[in-house]
């Protein structure tokens, strides 16, 4: 008998979170061993304690560059697009199905203004990736690429060894490019 789908679309369903990422993926195991409550003593003089609306848990703000910067998203905007969607990433930030997610535009006037001249991003950063070595997640030996080969005229007994560094600040600078590129066309003030 041929049967459609299309009722199970408007279902209403009982459902955890947690039972819809798998126990292997990639934020668990993150999650259960990198201990993100540092960040909240390292923004703590960046928030006022007593004045203004309440604000979102820079534990969520933070994560979430976290996750643009882990999975190579390189846009606020898409981002928050990715986040709506993915349950794991949704259950990383310790979101629920129905909770709101963070605008694109609050990531960004917190990044841009908030934050703005402080290294705040690549302390937190690099306590990350401090973590991240002594739990052996890390250990920064292989070097993996994708790539052509193309036979070159080169000598191999001569070569230079040179240690490449990245940091977040080229990944804050893509941000801030996404944002002058969406702003330019909307036509909006640079």
């Amino acid at each position: 008998m041929l049967r459609s789908n299309k009722d199970k679309q408007t279902a209403y369903e009982f459902v955890s979170i947690e039972q819809l990422v798998p126990q292997d993926h990639m934020l668990r195991k993150i999650d259960k061993f990198i201990d993100f409550s540092f960040i909240l003593e390292k923004v703590r003089p960046y928030y006022c304690e007593d004045n203004g609306r309440p604000a979102i848990d820079p534990l969520v703000l933070f994560k979430m560059i976290f996750l643009g910067y882990f999975y190579g998203i390189r846009s606020e905007r898409r981002l928050e697009q990715e986040i709506q969607t993915n349950v794991a990433y949704r259950w990383f930030l310790g979101l629920g199905l129905t909770d709101r997610v963070p605008d694109h535009t609050t990531i960004s006037l917190n990044r841009r203004i908030r934050f703005k001249d402080t290294t705040i991003f690549q302390d937190i950063f690099d306590e990350i990736v401090l973590q991240a070595m002594g739990h052996r997640m890390i250990g920064g030996r292989m070097l993996i690429s994708d790539s052509t080969h193309v036979k070159a005229s080169a000598n191999k007994n001569k070569y230079t060894k040179e240690q490449v560094l990245q940091n977040t600040k080229s990944y804050i600078d893509e941000l801030n490019e996404a944002v002058e590129i969406d702003r330019k066309n909307n036509g909006k003030k640079l």
